[in-house]
């Protein structure tokens, strides 16, 4: 009986200092670094199992797969495979939960307090000679804002969502989770979504990325928010509408924004927060919050582990 074949689409989104544990059956495995669009199909054809974090598995190349039974997914998102084809097809897919719930808090709180203390701002000013000029032995050019009493607006409820909760509530923050935008009831422990808005004084994003949640916060959204408000995205590029956040943050709208996440990655010049990106109330990362080496052991340890389950007919961290 030949070896199950398991085609890693995107292996170097793994950062080489990470071990991938040995999978406990006998199988042939192959790994790429990156694959491209039009090559997917090729890389796929015999494969049993598939491996990807970003490759995009869609009906077309899932078609000339045809021994392929499992997808595991290594990162949350799913957003990238066409789930319908696999449910029709018997195509089994997982991803990964719960392996980032100290790597994404934690920057997310780092950029709250950078943003809302505005470091990048005075740190552009020190650059520019705006200190030296000024001749005194400090200068206020931006607003400096304290944390702790603040309120943080949570926009999703999950593991993710929880913890940067847990963390904010360390720092004395008062947190509140939004009820899904549009809902005609409010669960309870939730806030109305533009309640949400309106009294935060902070904003996380922790929601996936669906065709209900697809520029969630766009210019109604922040004309609701308040001035002194800063938006982090830490979740998913699409989330935000990318241009009506630039001109949110020109005009004043809201106080500043962190984004790790983009709507295509990576982003160049044409994604309007790049081309903005000297603004001294925007800091961006390049989708870098769950990229602690501790989060990134765990991601992988859970990923061989899924595989695994599926092999043994278990259904862990299954989405289909």
């Amino acid at each position: 009986m030949s070896k199950p074949k398991v085609v890693f689409l995107d292996r170097a989104t793994i950062p080489s200092q990470i071990v991938l544990k040995q999978l406990s059956f006998e199988h042939e495995w192959i790994e790429y670094d990156f694959t491209q669009p039009h090559q997917v199909a090729e890389r796929i054809e015999d494969a049993e199992v598939v491996i990807t974090n970003k490759v995009v598995l869609n009906g077309s190349n899932l078609s000339s797969a045809s021994k392929l039974r499992f997808i595991a997914v290594s990162a949350t998102g799913v957003n990238n495979i066409d789930l319908e084809y696999c449910q029709s097809n018997a195509i089994s897919v997982s991803n990964i939960q719960g392996y980032a719930t100290q790597s994404v808090p934690e920057h997310v709180i780092a950029m709250l307090f950078a943003l809302k203390r505005n470091l990048k701002g005075y740190h552009q000013d020190i650059e520019d000679d705006v200190w030296q000029r000024d001749k005194q032995f400090c200068f206020f050019t931006h607003p400096i804002q304290d944390i702790a009493g603040s309120r943080l607006g949570i926009l999703g409820s999950g593991s993710l969502g929880q913890a940067t909760a847990l963390l904010a509530k360390a720092i004395g923050m008062q947190v509140v989770f939004s009820e899904r935008k549009g809902a005609s009831t409010c669960r309870e422990g939730y806030m109305p979504f533009e309640d949400v808005l309106r009294t935060a004084d902070a904003i996380s994003l922790h929601c996936p990325l669906t065709a209900q949640t697809e520029n969630l916060i766009s210019s109604e959204e922040f004309q609701m928010m308040k001035p002194n408000c800063v938006l982090i995205n830490a979740g998913r590029g699409g989330l935000v509408d990318e241009l009506a956040l630039i001109e949110a943050l020109s005009s004043g709208e809201i106080a500043g924004a962190g984004v790790d996440v983009f709507t295509a990655e990576p982003a160049d010049k044409s994604n309007p927060l790049l081309a903005n990106s000297e603004l001294p109330n925007l800091i961006l990362t390049p989708h870098v919050a769950w990229g602690s080496d501790s989060a990134i052991q765990k991601l992988s340890d859970i990923l061989i582990d899924n595989i695994d389950a599926y092999v043994a007919g278990n259904t862990q961290n299954r989405v289909v």
